[in-house]
């Protein structure tokens, strides 16, 4: 704002230095006090005019400084807010990359162990393990259970006759789904070498477990085998009906996690209701005890009764008793011995 009054005066005193020059030249008298005279007018309307412009500029300054400082707190707090999000959401991604950190750690771990055949089956077997301890009671299963061809099962349910105890077998044929997932799209004799492996995989497994785990007198017609993979469990049902078909009539029933754990259920149901009939045994015996103690107590309290009255007139026979002797002493006084009749004492 003053850059623009300093320019303001600045060309009004160019003027005023141009028209003196144009005086100087002039010698007339009475033009030059005309001039003086309208060059002071121009002088006091320039300075009022200055006058207003810096009123003007002074105003619309404070007008503009109000502005910036509101929009400069508004863009603060905005700038701080957003500051704050955005610390808010890097923490957030911290967090999400430790845990995806994490699960890779874990990710990895699982390739690890999925790669190795012992390993893997170790896994199978702890996850039996876990589904069959979080649905049966300790007394319904026995792990890694010896039978008597020498065999050793992973899980060994026992149950009442029939059906007997049930053989519970874990398998994982992961190379051969994994060759069979990592055949190309239109690769059908890549797709049909995946299929005769995998065939190959599931009908050497159901054949052990028919043959190892299948005891006549031991255990129960039946075995299964616990697939700890819903991925193959869906592929050999959806593509290999005909292995499925085979294991029906070795009387070795495939089961995932998912049907495992509805297996159990129905095992526990039936454990529950075999329970309950023993108890019921147990109940109706206590209840022939309890009525035969009702029959006793019956006679004790009859005999208690008979007690009852035998007393009541054992009392009868007191109070007859006692009116008798009351009145012969009473008439014993009555009887005239020449003196003066003396008084009974009162009844107490």
């Amino acid at each position: 704002m003053d850059i623009l009054v300093y320019a303001l005066l600045a060309l009004i005193a160019l003027l005023l230095v141009g028209l003196l020059v144009l005086l100087l030249r002039r010698n007339d008298a009475g033009e030059t006090e005309a001039v003086r005279r309208h060059l002071e007018l121009a002088l006091s309307q320039q300075a009022e005019t200055v006058q207003r412009v810096e009123r003007s500029l002074r105003e619309q300054e404070q007008a503009l400084s109000k502005v910036v400082s509101e929009r400069l707190d508004r863009n603060e707090k905005a700038t701080g807010q957003v500051v704050s999000d955005l610390r808010e959401r890097l923490a957030r991604i911290d967090e999400a990359q430790k845990k995806i950190g994490d699960l890779s750690t874990q990710v990895v771990g699982l390739q690890e162990i999925l790669s190795n055949k012992q390993a893997r089956g170790a896994f199978g077997e702890v996850q039996l393990n876990d589904l069959v301890q979080n649905a049966l009671p300790p007394s319904a299963y026995e792990f890694q259970c010896s039978l008597g061809n020498g065999s050793r099962v992973d899980c060994l349910l026992h149950l009442p006759n029939p059906p007997g105890s049930i053989a519970i077998d874990a398998k994982f044929p992961l190379e051969s789904y994994r060759q069979l997932r990592a055949v190309a799209p239109g690769d059908t004799q890549g797709l049909a070498v995946a299929q005769r492996a995998f065939q190959q995989a599931m009908r050497k497994h159901i054949g052990d477990i028919r043959d190892k785990y299948i005891v006549p007198g031991e255990t129960a017609e039946s075995a299964l085998m616990f697939l700890p993979s819903e991925a193959v469990y869906a592929e050999l049902h959806a593509n290999f009906t005909a292995i499925v078909e085979e294991s029906y009539k070795a009387r070795v029933w495939i089961v995932s996690p998912t049907t495992m754990m509805a297996t159990l259920n129905t095992v526990r149901a039936v454990l529950k209701d075999v329970r309950m009939r023993e108890q019921a045994g147990e109940i109706q015996k206590a209840v022939g005890l309890m009525l035969e103690d009702v029959r006793r107590l019956d006679d004790r309290v009859t005999n208690l009764k008979k007690h009852f009255a035998q007393t009541e007139k054992d009392l009868r026979d007191i109070d007859t008793s006692t009116d008798r002797i009351t009145k012969r002493g009473q008439r014993i006084l009555d009887t005239d011995l020449g003196e003066g009749p003396t008084p009974l004492p009162p009844k107490a």
